[in-house]
């Protein structure tokens, strides 16, 4: 009987998330995790609706709970580490981020999240490589191509911010004209 409720449930929250209905959809995840308090994919669920709801400290318990059941779980600690950036705690992030790229190195928002926390504590150098890393994993999204650029022309290396914003004008000339005026690097692109 519990395994039928369960799956009744789960339906209701997915009706009420697809009616945009986070409270109710929120509320059955809970009564969900009461039935299952160790299902570590319930708690990373649970979790990311109190973090949308901006209750991110109590998602950060939740999501520790998750991982202390199940520490094989790359995304929880994405998602963790991300909860952690959105607070300034970077240290703590780039920890999460490092323990999600060891279960999963293709993890291409935890190099993301893990450069802009690099960036952040002012260890630009170090950022330069999970950069590089998400954008061959991601090679039609900008936000890589952006962060690399300016990385780059912080470090004093514009030739080489330059050739990004040119690689990055190839598939997103508005972001590349974008990244071109806030650094001030001449990269022949059209206002």
């Amino acid at each position: 009987m519990t395994a039928l409720k369960v799956w009744y449930l789960r339906q209701m929250a997915t009706w009420s998330t697809f009616f945009r209905q986070s409270a109710m959809a929120l509320e059955y995840w809970e009564r969900i995790r009461l039935m299952r308090p160790r299902d570590p994919a319930v708690l990373a669920t649970v979790a990311g609706l109190h973090a949308s709801a901006g209750r991110r400290d109590h998602a950060r318990e939740l999501l520790c709970e998750s991982i202390a059941i199940d520490a094989a779980q790359a995304y929880v600690h994405f998602n963790l580490g991300y909860l952690l950036q959105q607070d300034d705690l970077h240290a703590e992030a780039l920890a999460a981020f490092e323990r999600a790229l060891a279960l999963n190195p293709k993890l291409d928002q935890a190099l993301y999240g893990q450069a802009l926390s690099l960036i952040k504590l002012d260890r630009v150098e170090e950022a330069i490589e999970p950069l590089k890393a998400n954008m061959r994993l991601q090679p039609l999204s900008p936000y890589g191509f952006y962060q690399l650029a300016h990385a780059l022309n912080r470090l004093g290396r514009r030739d080489e911010a330059k050739k990004v914003i040119v690689q990055l004008s190839g598939f997103e000339p508005q972001v590349a004209r974008q990244v071109q005026r806030e650094t001030g690097i001449d990269a022949g692109l059209p206002e």
